[in-house]
């Protein structure tokens, strides 16, 4: 027989409970955001390397894009300002890794995976939350200031439309999302294996590849180009490049950011599914 609730008790507000949940994430992102604010050496270094290395693939292109102009649909000021946008992307997605990640694998090793799980908070929305304000910091220091710097350096297509600018951002959160998706899955490895980096090294050169990181999708050739297009990894610096070029404009615009939009969802829900399957059993090293 089921017990009746006290009499004059009130039924749970799910408003006040999607209020503090809310706040719960949104003080994990804030508490992320500061923390990486307090590594001044790692970012500088960071903010130099994204820089050197920026103007190396510019110039790279400049070369290429003067022997072939209009190489892949782009112009050399466009080619150029893609490479930049793509270093900027580049930690704020936490391409070479340094994200949740580390974190994770240490927990993973020292057995605190299990404390983890017994939190009254949802494990992938609170490495979610963490991952956006480590993205949020990147975005704004580590790749806006090399952006700044090649802006300086080298003639850019800035958009001409000040809506592209919404637009670019909210690609550029659809990009982390899908960028954290793939590296939970990855992470979630843990797992079973109890160490994932060798997982992550094999992914690490797919999405340098088959994200538009290093080198324009549009420059691929047959099969591998159409491919490449519409796979997850092309939501992380292809799509948002695009978008900040003003490839699409208007209306047209939803058709990139619904690319984005359903590859985050669905690698949202596939890390749901395995993280599922993965808790129902844990074991721990050492125990």
């Amino acid at each position: 027989m089921l017990n009746a609730a006290p009499a004059g008790a009130r039924p749970p507000d799910p408003r006040a409970a999607l209020t503090a949940s809310l706040g719960l994430y949104a003080a994990v992102a804030r508490g992320a955001f500061r923390r990486y604010s307090t590594y001044r050496a790692a970012t500088l270094a960071g903010i130099f390397t994204n820089t050197v290395f920026g103007c190396i693939l510019a110039y790279t292109f400049v070369a290429l894009w003067r022997a072939r102009p209009g190489l892949g649909g782009y112009d050399l000021t466009q080619a150029v300002t893609f490479i930049w946008i793509c270093q900027a992307l580049m930690p704020t997605t936490a391409i070479f890794g340094g994200g949740f990640e580390n974190d994770l694998q240490t927990r993973f090793r020292s057995g605190d995976i299990a404390v983890d799980l017994y939190r009254p908070v949802d494990f992938q929305g609170w490495w979610l939350a963490s991952d956006l304000g480590r993205a949020g910091f990147h975005l704004v220091v580590r790749g806006g200031v090399p952006l700044l710097a090649g802006s300086l350096v080298f003639h850019f297509r800035l958009p001409e439309r000040p809506l592209t600018w919404l637009v670019f951002l909210f690609s550029v959160l659809l990009a982390e999302t899908a960028s954290f998706g793939l590296r939970f899955l990855v992470a979630l490895t843990g797992f079973w294996l109890h160490d994932s980096d060798g997982v992550r090294s094999v992914t690490l050169v797919v999405t340098m590849f088959l994200s538009g990181m290093l080198l324009p999708l549009t420059l691929f050739p047959g099969w591998l180009g159409d491919l490449a297009r519409v796979l997850p990894w092309a939501a992380l610096a292809q799509v948002p490049a695009d978008l900040f070029l003003e490839h699409a404009t208007g209306a047209a615009v939803l058709g990139p950011l619904g690319f984005q939009l359903g590859w985050a969802a669905a690698l949202l829900a596939a890390g749901r599914g395995v993280q599922a399957l993965a808790t129902r059993k844990v074991v721990v090293q050492g125990g």
